[in-house]
């Protein structure tokens, strides 16, 4: 009897939490694709734990954040450097055809990376400019700055400026390659500038490209790949990308990507694990994707009749 009574309870407490789908025909339970991500019903229960020190998503469309980690944090950002640098030598309307010597003043001595450009070697102004973007060569960015009008210096003068331009107002370079760590910025800048970078076509066909080869000393091949192996990715579209990497800034990556047909920039710095920077790129993409899974919203329901 005992086992009965309890029975009747389970069932009336059952009908009484699945009261709304029983209301009146002029009741109706709204079903809607959430694209708030960051409305009150979604943000909470489903947003990205993503292991980045500093994270910024941004939804350029909307022209709003998606989701926010540390992203006024100001920050080494390494080689994430590189895009300006390319800006504002594509901005001098320098000569893509003319050939430029790697010479000794673009060895790195400040962090001793290796390079395969050996010095003595030439390559097109255009060839220096993908390898700085797609593969990060170090003694490729130092020599597209070297040869800016006013050398060095006035490159950075320039890349300064034109930070200024852009309203980064918290983003200071002092290196045209980002191996040094007093290249620093936030995240809500640095999608300022992955925003103006994706306006120039060779720095969109750069960054995205998987590989390419350049003939180096002695007429042999010298094959370089993306330093992000996201753009090989079908179900990846991207736009503009850019790697980072040296102990203070930690593993780096900026984008714009459009995700479920919803164009985004990610910043993503200071990534503690080789391939943390991937995986929160990942998280990220499998989150805005998931918003578009229909969700229930209740309407306001009224009592059963009595």
């Amino acid at each position: 009897m005992l086992f009965g009574v309890n029975v009747i309870k389970t069932l009336l407490l059952v009908l009484l939490l699945m009261q709304p789908l029983f209301a009146h025909a002029g009741e109706v339970t709204v079903f809607k694709l959430d694209k708030g991500l960051s409305s009150s019903i979604f943000k909470p229960m489903t947003s990205p734990k993503l292991k980045s020190a500093i994270a910024f998503i941004y939804d350029v469309n909307g022209e709003s954040s998606l989701y926010e980690k540390n992203p006024d944090k100001s920050a080494p950002i390494a080689s994430i450097t590189k895009l300006m640098t390319a800006m504002v030598v594509l901005d001098a309307a320098l000569p893509l055809d003319e050939k430029i010597k790697i010479t000794k003043a673009d060895i790195d001595r400040l962090k001793k990376t290796r390079s395969r450009l050996r010095v003595g070697t030439s390559y097109t102004r255009r060839e220096l400019l993908n390898l700085a973007l797609m593969s990060s060569e170090n003694r490729a960015a130092s020599a597209l700055a070297r040869t800016y009008p006013g050398g060095t210096k006035w490159a950075l003068v320039a890349m300064n400026a034109k930070a200024r331009l852009l309203d980064m107002s918290d983003t200071r370079f002092r290196d045209p390659t980002g191996l040094s760590s007093k290249n620093v910025s936030t995240a809500r800048d640095l999608v300022k500038m992955v925003l103006a970078a994706k306006s120039y076509p060779l720095i969109h066909q750069d960054t995205t490209t998987v590989s390419s080869e350049v003939i180096g000393k002695g007429g042999r091949k010298l094959r370089y790949k993306n330093t992000n192996p996201l753009v090989k990715k079908a179900s990846w579209t991207i736009g503009v990308s850019k790697t980072g990497y040296i102990n203070e800034a930690g593993r780096c990556l900026v984008m714009e990507a459009t995700i479920d047909n919803r164009p985004v920039v990610i910043v993503l710095l200071n990534s503690w694990g080789t391939l943390t920077r991937i995986g929160d790129a990942n998280r990220v993409k499998k989150w805005m994707e998931r918003a578009n899974l229909p969700s229930i919203v209740s309407a306001s329901v009224k009592k059963f009749p009595t």
